[in-house]
């Protein structure tokens, strides 16, 4: 394989892997607070459609990531009402929240079937882009791929050298130690699921609006299942169910 068609592939594989980075981030922070999310499908497909309706509309695209960040937060909102709220079973809502989402997006995209995005095309990094294959593989992508990768590094940071990371991570581990110190753990558990939404949005919204820039229904194909494999062990998520303080 000669190093143009290496570098293509590396450029397609970054391409292809941003939805995931972000979505796995969201619902990495979910987990670490103790919270198993399975509804990260339903809330791609819904930011997916909200985020292409918007960007076609307003043919902005920072317009199309804000309302799929947006509709991800508001369904993942729904779920911590649930799961978090309530005490429902987590697998069971996230089920429900995917098929939930499946079929409302479907409908609420209805209107927008075959129409394609007209939208700007993101400008090249100065100089960067213009390294011989370095800059055709890695430094020619999307604004929105170094952003998810801002993201991670910030989480990671955020997560591991951070009191309000140690306290997500205390929420998770042990809801009874961190009651007893007077953190508030469902309103803890509420945040991180909301922010675990509006990442799975971010990465439905790239979906529709940078990677493949239509709408069809079902393109997110099972990326918000993989995203959503258990990046920590299961008994912190088990244990809310337990636990009801």
């Amino acid at each position: 394989m000669n190093p143009e068609a290496i570098a293509a592939l590396i450029a397609a594989t970054l391409a292809a892997g941003t939805p995931l980075l972000l979505a796995g981030i969201g619902l990495l922070v979910n987990e670490r607070a103790g919270v198993l999310n399975l509804g990260a499908e339903g809330m791609m497909l819904m930011a997916a459609v909200a985020g292409f309706a918007a960007g076609y509309e307003s043919n902005s695209v920072l317009i199309g990531f804000a309302a799929g960040a947006l509709a991800g937060a508001l369904f993942a909102a729904l779920f911590g009402l649930l799961a978090v709220g309530l005490s429902t079973n987590q697998y069971a809502t996230g089920l429900a929240l995917t098929l939930f989402g499946g079929g409302l997006s479907a409908f609420v995209g209805l209107s927008y079937v075959g129409k394609a995005g007209n939208f700007a095309v993101a400008p090249k990094l100065p100089f960067l882009s213009e390294v011989p294959w370095l800059g055709q593989a890695v430094f020619s992508q999307h604004p929105s791929v170094y952003l998810a990768w801002l993201l991670t590094a910030g989480v990671a940071w955020v997560l591991l050298k951070t009191r309000v990371g140690l306290v997500v991570r205390a929420v998770g581990e042990s809801p009874e130690s961190a009651h007893a110190l007077g953190y508030p753990v469902r309103r803890i558990r509420f945040g991180a699921v909301i922010f675990g939404g509006a990442c799975c949005g971010l990465a439905g919204a790239y979906l529709s609006l940078v990677y493949t820039p239509l709408w069809v229904e079902g393109m997110v194909a099972g990326r918000g299942w993989i995203a959503s494999r258990p990046h920590v062990p299961a008994a912190p998520a088990a244990r809310l169910q337990r636990w009801t303080a």
